[in-house]
């Protein structure tokens, strides 16, 4: 790993309702190896009409959708979660 920066993965914990039900109800994977998606700082996506996040790469590191655009960056788009 010379000179490269970064993750081999991405762990996520999730959380439970005192009933026992998820309180996520999907995770979508949108850049595949095969498929990358890149958004401009004015084309960052809104999912679920802002209830859910999307996991952007940015040149300042991995970030929500939400901080990427309170710093004005665009980025490739590697998750919704809602």
């Amino acid at each position: 790993h010379e000179g490269k920066t970064g993750f081999d993965e991405l762990r996520i914990v999730l959380k439970y309702t005192a009933d026992g039900k998820p309180k996520i109800a999907c995770l979508t994977r949108i850049s595949k190896s095969s498929r990358r998606v890149y958004v401009g700082k004015d084309e960052l996506p809104r999912v679920l009409n802002n209830l859910g996040i999307a996991i952007l790469s940015t040149s300042q590191g991995l970030m929500t959708n939400r901080e990427a655009r309170k710093r004005s960056l665009g980025g490739e788009v590697i998750c919704e979660i809602y």
